[in-house]
């Protein structure tokens, strides 16, 4: 056992020493994604390590707090008052008219629980000049802000409550990423992930029309009358069998004996955004078109397809 000990000390040593490079890097700019999942990587692994002493095991449940201060995230562990509200300025301003900034950090760890969810909120920035499209910014942020609070305290709630039942173990996990923001869009994408022997992960999207002030709804895109489905669903199930045909470890519901799972068509509830070429990107959650291992996929109809329809 002492062996074990030295090498989880050791690894727990080595691990110090990469966040306090990291917190360096940090400083100079904002730390990438893949930066993010390795640290989380590591934390996974030094946890593997525990054997059980309690030095090694009081150590290994501090560097997922070093971590997220390396990250520059603001701990609560665990924050168990839905109220309490941190307005922290997560990204500058968006465009000229929002910026998003974190409304919410809830946290906490165990040796059979881990939450990290972070709640994001879109604020307007800038006031515009055209008063109405302030009134609708206005009114479409707070759409969203509560619409996004809703899915994250009902997450945070179903996890509590799994605390007080002891109900096996589980992971929940809410990030938020801005996936594009031109003069004309701005695109939120709230990543969600629950973990409970298999995990599953699910994705929101939120698109604001900032000519407008309004959500962009898929239609909104095109010409009045437009048929958009059918040339964005063809062309997806191409690409789903130009992707299989290219790697045979990819698979797609797209010609499957079972009839009903294979994939026909989108639809207007059908989650998209924008990108920052103006290419619409169609995103399905786990399970949607593809076994549950092929995770989220996403899929860029090249503009060309959509040439005469689009406004």
């Amino acid at each position: 056992m002492s062996d074990k000990k030295y090498e989880a000390d050791e690894q727990i040593g080595l691990l110090e020493k990469q966040l306090q490079g990291v917190k360096k890097e940090y400083r100079s700019h904002q730390m990438t994604k893949a930066q993010e999942e390795q640290i989380y990587q590591k934390i996974r692994e030094a946890k593997q390590m525990d054997t059980g002493i309690k030095k090694q095991s009081a150590l290994i449940k501090l560097l997922p707090v070093a971590a997220a201060a390396a990250i520059g995230i603001f701990i609560i562990l665990p924050n168990t008052s839905a109220t309490i509200a941190h307005a922290m300025e997560q990204i500058p301003v968006i465009g000229s008219l929002v910026k998003v900034v974190t409304f919410r950090d809830y946290e906490y760890e165990s040796d059979r629980n881990m939450a990290d969810i972070e709640v994001p909120e879109i604020k307007p920035e800038l006031a515009a000049q055209d008063n109405a499209l302030q009134e609708n910014l206005d009114r479409t942020t707070a759409e969203i802000n509560a619409e996004i609070q809703t899915i994250t305290d009902n997450l945070i709630k179903e996890f509590e409550d799994n605390l007080k039942s002891e109900w096996g173990y589980q992971d929940v996990v809410v990030k938020s990423e801005v996936l594009a923001t031109t003069p004309d869009y701005f695109t939120l994408k709230l990543i969600c992930y629950q973990g409970a022997g298999s995990g599953y992960q699910w994705n929101y999207f939120y698109t604001i029309d900032l000519k407008t002030g309004e959500r962009l709804k898929l239609k909104d895109i095109f010409k009045e009358g437009a048929d958009y489905i059918t040339p964005i669903s063809e062309n997806i199930k191409r690409q789903m069998q130009e992707r299989m045909d290219a790697d045979e470890n990819v698979y797609y519901w797209l010609n499957d004996e079972i009839e009903e799972w294979n994939f026909k068509a989108i639809t207007d509830e059908t989650s998209f955004y924008l990108n920052e070429k103006g290419n619409v990107i169609i995103g399905f959650n786990e399970g949607d078109v593809a076994p549950m291992y092929m995770g989220t996929v996403e899929f860029e109809v090249p503009a060309d397809v959509l040439d005469g329809i689009r406004n």
